[in-house]
């Protein structure tokens, strides 16, 4: 039997540890450090020209699911899968009907116009087409897949929602599972998510405390019971959110834009696009890589405050890592929690903080972060588009747009990508409280507590009278 072409390693080159993909790993055993899936690449038949998984595409094959996928059809940029054997991987793959990844970036006159970049050289990337209406389908189906090789049996989550929508929909799909579970902090999930766990029959745990304790809760699990966590400190999900930068390569008939602009939470989207464009770049199949931007809300400002207040690099992995868990007290000392309406990445400890780091390197990358009055505003505006609604999490990058314009830091004429992670209807609580200012005085409450004070492209109802002339008045008709 020929080697395996993938395996597991350490992201620190002091330590480089490497492992087997069979193993069930969420860090280093010899050092703790967060591990990549890296790849013999001389013995993968890597296509010479990106344009060929464009062409499965065209074959309108759709009997097979794999090159329907928008993650799978790329299945050698991500060879831990057997895709050598043409039936082997077909019964690897644990897929949504291939449904997942359907998404290409498109231009949006509105957002563009907001930014100030020229309308035909911004584009947005709505994740939100996914299957459970978020991108983390696109790690899904790859760690569910990993799950299956390694016969998981018992899986879990921690999450703040679009994690625990995803996984329940393929926990529930899945077929090999015996148990699978939940973690969600007290309070702190949106309705539109939570709906989704509870409907696709996963059990849910709600403990007493927020995100990073119930991430604290499931990697323990993982390390004392052997569940096979499914969250982005699990290399092979991050093997899956690659393909979202391949989408947007394919969308712009393969050229490079000059920026790639995501929010920042956990940051598996940072850690797993920077992956992506490096190794494009090392394999020779782009000649240049985008500049990423991270963009944290600022309640939740955890890498900003590392990056250009602390000053942190990855430093090709001689990272100062004190400094970081000197933060990390001081943190704690001060009882500060994360808190923004964008709940999404309402998180303070990102589990994948070093892998961000190391992006930034690798990309000459720049972090921003911008209020959640910012936040709304920019959400009230994409969905002024007409097609492509936002929860408030993946606004913060079309604010992130905005406020580096302004800077100077992206130019009117780059050609600038922004990553919209998740649906509209993931929290409507969020659009009636913006639009709808007196409805409910409850979300008007919580909205003075995230200090938004102003609605400024606020489409509020008209209520009137059940009288022809008053409704003709207020028609202006």
């Amino acid at each position: 039997m020929s080697e395996p072409v993938a395996f597991q390693k350490c992201i620190m080159p002091a330590c480089g540890a490497t492992y087997s993909i069979g193993e069930v790993l969420t860090s280093c055993k010899r050092c703790g450090g967060l591990l990549d899936v890296v790849y013999d690449w001389g013995r993968v038949n890597v296509p010479k020209d990106l344009r060929f998984f464009s062409s499965r595409i065209l074959v309108g094959n759709y009997s097979n699911i794999a090159d329907v996928s928008g993650v799978w059809r790329f299945r050698e940029l991500l060879p831990f899968i057997s895709y050598h054997d043409p039936y082997l991987y077909l019964k690897e793959i644990v897929s949504l009907d291939g449904m997942e990844g359907w998404t290409k970036p498109v231009h949006v006159s509105s957002a563009a116009d907001f930014t100030g970049v020229n309308r035909e050289s911004f584009y947005v990337q709505f994740e939100g087409q996914n299957p459970t209406g978020s991108f983390k389908d696109n790690g899904m189906t790859a760690a569910f897949t990993h799950a299956q090789m390694v016969g998981a049996r018992i899986a879990a989550c921690a999450s703040t929602g679009n994690t625990s929508a995803s996984f329940a929909a393929y926990a529930a799909n899945s077929g090999f599972l015996e148990k699978a579970f939940i973690f969600i902090g007290a309070g702190r999930i949106a309705y539109g998510k939570l709906s989704q766990s509870l409907e696709f029959g996963v059990k849910t745990i709600q403990i007493e405390g927020d995100f990073d304790d119930a991430m604290s809760r499931v990697r323990e699990l993982g390390r004392d019971k052997g569940v096979y966590l499914v969250n982005s400190v699990n290399p092979f999900r991050l093997e899956g959110q690659k393909t979202i930068m391949y989408r947007i390569l394919e969308g712009l008939n393969w050229r490079v834009p000059d920026w790639v602009v995501c929010p920042g939470g956990n940051l598996g989207n940072t850690s797993a696009f920077g992956k992506a464009f490096e190794e494009l770049f090392e394999l020779g199949l782009i000649n240049k890589k985008p500049r990423l931007v991270v963009v944290n809300a600022d309640g939740a400002d955890t890498l900003y405050r590392i990056y250009n207040e602390k000053k942190i690099r990855w430093n090709k992995g001689k990272v100062d890592l004190k400094i970081i868990e000197d933060f990390y007290a001081e943190m704690e000392k001060e009882g500060r929690k994360a808190h923004t309406i964008a709940s999404a990445i309402e998180i303070n400890k990102p589990v994948n903080l070093l892998k961000a780091l190391r992006a930034l390197e690798w990309t000459d990358g720049v972090v921003e972060k911008v209020s959640d009055q910012e936040i709304l505003d920019a959400k009230a505006v994409i969905g002024k588009s007409g097609m492509f609604g936002c929860e408030p999490a993946s606004a913060t990058s079309v604010a992130g747009v905005k406020k580096l314009v302004e800077k100077g830091v992206i130019k009117t004429k780059d050609i600038v990508v922004a990553v919209l992670t998740g649906s509209q209807l993931k929290d409507p609580d969020a659009i009636v409280g913006y639009h709808a200012e007196g409805l409910n005085s409850a979300l008007d409450e919580k909205f003075k507590s995230y200090g938004i004070i102003s609605r400024r492209f606020q489409n509020k109802p008209v209520r009137v009278k059940n009288d022809l002339n008053e409704i003709i008045a207020v028609m202006g008709i």
